[in-house]
Order: structure tokens, then C-alpha cells, then sequence
């Protein structure tokens, strides 16, 4: 079986694959520190509870946009599942042309993106991954990622609300019964919900504009992209398995398998 593995800058998520098929995913947090012990033990016992075996893991891909915790973490996997991880970077056959001034600044995460649009849904596409920051990808025909706009994700701009003011709460990020809010709680969940419906129509409009691609297709991903995707009318498609598609996709392009 192949362990997939995307690592955010809040959570880390995994998904068996046996062949094409998804087995199994889940996930855990990024953000507290882990030894390399801590790590292989806890993995080893989320692919327990899923019904697995740590045997049953042959191989390992990997991709990261936090390069403080990948020294322990491959760590872990290499002791607790005897696998050399391949790890998404530079150097690495992808099947995708990075189209920027340097593209060795394009995150991991948006390479696997579009590695998984190309072979699944085709280009041209627009990738919305709603993640700690919300990234636009603009995908060309021919699969190379094109242009990238990042703005703040939506649990981030939670988070700086509470965080940066005085008497603003903590909330569930959701939709709220109605835009013209009486109470605090729903006047932030109305400000969250709505401003990221309007900054995705927008941007996106933006994008297929000055691309010249106006019935371009729009795929959204990410934990919270399925509130956002049901609301907003320039989103095409939502696919929360999107990254870790295209992890088995890139991880078959390297070895075949």
C-alpha cells in the first residue's frame, strides 16, 4: 500500500491507497512539536484504527509546506515503516511545468494540486485550496500551473480577529441563518462566510479574465472549501481528496507503480 501524505501549516493528512483506490484518510495536527518517535507512533496507530497494518505500507510520498518538522518526521516514518519517503521538491518528475521566475518557490501542496487536475479533470482549470491561506491556482491545458494567488485563509482571518481585538469571540466558521446579523457571533460568521464567497467570485472572474479563459472550470479543495463551494456560484466542483490524489498520481509518474 502506498502512504500519502500532505503536510500544512495546520494539519498534516493521509490517505492509504491500494492502487487507485483510497482506502482510508485521516489526520492530525501540525502545529504542536513532535519527536520522531512521537510521530512514527502515532501514524502507526491512526493506520491501526483505520484497519491496517504498519507492514502493509510499502511505500511513502510526501509533501510539505513546513520544512521545520520534515527532518523528524521522515525520522519516523523511515524507523516505524522501514520506507524511504519520496519527497515532493525541486528535481522531482512531477509531470508539471511551473510557468514563474523561480519555480522552486512554488509550494509543494500546489505542485500535487496540479499534477492531480491534469490527470483527473483536465485543463484549463482554476484551483481553489482552501487551506491556512487560500490559494487561486491557474492550471493551462497542457498542465502547467500558470499563476498563483495567495490571500489569508479563512481560520486565519478568524484567528486574527480574536487574536488582534479586544471583545471579538472565537467561532464556528459557518453560514450564518442571515447576512443582516443582531449578534456577535453571527456578525462575524456572516463577515468570514460571505467575504469568502465574494473574494473567491471576484478573484476568480479576475483570473479567467486576464487569462482569456472565460469558461475555464473551477475546482475547490480543502476543509472548509465544502461550505464555500456550495455557495458560491463560480465554483464548479468541490474535491476534498484533491491533494491526495495527486500525491498517488505524481508517486506513480516516479515509480510506476
Amino acid at each position: 500500500m502506498l502512504l500519502a501524505i500532505d503536510i500544512g501549516n495546520t494539519n498534516i493528512t493521509m490517505g492509504l491507497f491500494r492502487g487507485e483506490i483510497l482506502m482510508g484518510n485521516f489526520r492530525m495536527t501540525t502545529q504542536m512539536p513532535r519527536t520522531s518517535d512521537e510521530y512514527g507512533v502515532l501514524i502507526r496507530e491512526l493506520i491501526r484504527n483505520a484497519g491496517f497494518e504498519p507492514k502493509d505500507i510499502e511505500q511513502v510520498i510526501i509533501a510539505s509546506v513546513v520544512p521545520d518538522i520534515m527532518y523528524s518526521f521522515t525520522s519516523g516514518i523511515k524507523k516505524y515503516f522501514c520506507a524511504e519517503p519520496i519527497i515532493v521538491g525541486p528535481g522531482l518528475k512531477t509531470g508539471v511545468r511551473i510557468n514563474a521566475e523561480n519555480p522552486k518557490e512554488a509550494g509543494a501542496d500546489l505542485i500535487v494540486d496540479a499534477a492531480a487536475v491534469k490527470e483527473i479533470y483536465g485543463g484549463p482549470a482554476i484551483v481553489i485550496d482552501y487551506g491556512s491561506a487560500t490559494t487561486f491556482e491557474l492550471i493551462l491545458e497542457d498542465g502547467s500551473l500558470d499563476a498563483v494567488v495567495i490571500a489569508p485563509g479563512i481560520q486565519m482571518s478568524a484567528d486574527a480577529l480574536s487574536n488582534r481585538t479586544a471583545k471579538l469571540p472565537d467561532v464556528e466558521i459557518k453560514k450564518p441563518k442571515t447576512i443582516l446579523a443582531k449578534e456577535i457571533i453571527s456578525n462575524i460568521q456572516a463577515g468570514l462566510f460571505y467575504g469568502s464567497i465574494g473574494e473567491a467570485e471576484y478573484i476568480v472572474k479576475k483570473m479567467k479574465e486576464e487569462a482569456g479563459l472565460p469558461n475555464i472550470k473551477v475546482i475547490a479543495t480543502g476543509g472548509l472549501g465544502g461550505i464555500i463551494a456550495e455557495e458560491c456560484k463560480e465554483i464548479d466542483i468541490y474535491d476534498s481528496l484533491l491533494t491526495l490524489k495527486g500525491l498517488r498520481i505524481i508517486h506513480k509518474r516516479c515509480t510506476g507503480k
